[in-house]
């Protein structure tokens, strides 16, 4: 009996973790699974991707939120609904937003000019065209203070005040002050700056100029990036040395000890050292993904590289595509989890690493799995 309920436990536990991808399929959305069948059937006249295990759908012209079953959890009875996010999500009762959590209640209620989505554990508020945020319960973590809050990354978020820039973390409190007219996002406690005319990295909380820098992009999962110099691409290191001298037309984050550059109107990959393993042959290319494999462009396609340079799935997709919730990123392209979406042929799927297509299916429209 203990054995049976285990069972059920760990089937139920799994069922509630899968991931799914929103599909579009004769204008009617649906939810398909990682195993490349069909989760939840195309019933709905619009949809949103799973988030924090639910998904906000449309029936009878009125929202409501579904599990990954397709059960109603939260009945439709809303005018329009965001996604939930640290259980709570933002939804339209006739003509007023409200949050509410997984049982369909109405938490609290801030004082805010503005209600903004729920993100990384916060959600921002507004009031005289100034802004601060609050956590889940509801609580004034930071009062409006500032212009401008970007959104949390990780532990850290980019305010300006006054058309300066600095970084706060989520208590409110200020880890880089708010005195640049440019700021990236933090990698290891650095991250690049402008102040006046001049371009650096900010290393132990001090400004150090980068010696001829025009521009400097952030660090992406390694510890290099790529900065401007005499109108070519180089990279830098987080003390800040020219490790791979300007010496590029067009440049991208390393990823796999590799980056994709541009010379002379091609697209090739360096390592660490600056020098050419995969030579530059491609009419575009993007980073790698852990799994591997990066995204080529030759002619009007695009393909699937693997580090040793060789062509394991053939030019013949598209990586890009207007969402069909209107949040799918650049940074989204190529293979995620062991899956990339690509457009074949006017329809849109998915790529296992082996190049064959999920589920040999092919939809309208698709999103990246969720859950």
């Amino acid at each position: 009996m203990k054995k049976l309920l285990l069972m059920v436990f760990l089937v139920s536990l799994f069922a509630d973790a899968q991931e799914l991808a929103l599909v579009r399929e004769k204008k009617q959305y649906g939810y398909m699974s990682t195993s490349g069948q069909m989760a939840i059937e195309p019933q709905f006249r619009n949809a949103s991707g799973f988030s924090d295990g639910l998904a906000a759908v449309e029936k009878d012209r009125k929202w409501g939120f579904i599990d990954v079953k397709g059960n109603w959890v939260i009945e439709p009875r809303f005018n329009r609904a965001k996604d939930f996010s640290d259980g709570i999500a933002v939804v339209q009762i006739d003509r007023e937003w409200v949050y509410i959590n997984k049982n369909g209640e109405t938490p609290f209620r801030p004082e805010t000019d503005k209600i903004y989505d729920f993100s990384n554990g916060v959600a921002f508020i507004r009031q005289d065209r100034k802004v601060g945020f609050i956590n889940n319960r509801g609580n004034v973590v930071l009062p409006p203070t500032y212009d401008v809050i970007r959104d949390f990354i990780g532990n850290y978020a980019r305010v300006r005040n006054d058309g300066k820039w600095g970084i706060i973390d989520k208590s409110g409190k200020v880890v880089i002050p708010v005195e640049y007219d440019d700021l990236g996002n933090l990698h290891k406690n650095v991250t690049f700056a402008k102040k006046g005319d001049e371009f650096g990295l900010i290393i132990n909380n001090k400004f150090q100029v980068i010696e001829g820098a025009t521009r400097i992009w952030d660090f992406h999962t390694q510890d290099l990036t790529y900065a401007q110099k005499d109108g070519k691409i180089g990279y830098i290191n987080l003390k800040g040395d020219w490790v791979i001298e300007p010496k590029f037309d067009r440049g991208r984050a390393f990823a796999q000890n590799l980056a994709p550059v541009q010379q002379d109107g091609s697209w090739g990959y360096i390592n660490t050292s600056g020098n050419f393993v995969i030579e530059p042959t491609y009419s575009d290319a993007e980073i790698f993904s852990p799994d591997g494999l990066a995204p080529v462009k030759i002619g009007r396609d695009w393909g699937f590289i693997n580090t040793k340079g060789e062509l394991v799935i053939k030019a013949e997709y598209q990586i890009t595509a207007a969402s069909l919730t209107g949040f799918f990123g650049s940074a989204e392209k190529g293979f995620i989890n062991g899956f990339a979406r690509v457009g074949h042929k006017k329809k849109w799927g998915f790529l296992k690493t082996d190049g064959s297509v999920l589920g040999n299916k092919w939809f309208e429209g698709v999103e990246l799995f969720q859950k």
